[in-house]
């Protein structure tokens, strides 16, 4: 599966990632660094990985309808400090690898995860 990390998180992410046997790209990686929203979201559409993103207008299911992507990722922490992130997404891994991804939104919180979906519903 193929990841796109996202210029606001810590490139460590897609190292846990990366470690995790996954395929991660960062928005630098790609030079995309300062692209808006809906063009990353449309380039991210034609190649087709799981966003990963702290975000929070990805949660928007209106705007970003997760049945319309490989799947997003939002990261809505109170302590967006970088360890704290690397901490929290590497917990959160271990339940993504278990369930399916594509179309799917995640918001992962420091004590929760919510799955928005087709068939889920908070």
């Amino acid at each position: 599966m193929l990841f796109n990390v996202d210029e606001n998180l810590p490139v460590e992410v897609a190292t846990v990632l990366r470690n995790a046997g996954q395929e991660a790209k960062t928005v630098s990686e790609q030079n995309l660094s300062g692209w808006g929203d809906k063009s990353l979201i449309a380039l991210r559409k034609s190649e087709n990985p799981v966003l990963v993103t702290l975000d929070s207008d990805f949660s928007n299911i209106r705007a970003y309808p997760p049945q319309e992507h490989n799947g997003i990722i939002v990261l809505k922490l109170r302590n967006q400090g970088k360890k704290n992130i690397v901490h929290i997404f590497r917990v959160a891994l271990s339940v993504i690898d278990l369930e399916a991804v594509s179309g799917y939104l995640w918001i992962i919180e420091e004590d929760a995860i919510r799955v928005r979906g087709p068939e889920k519903k908070e």
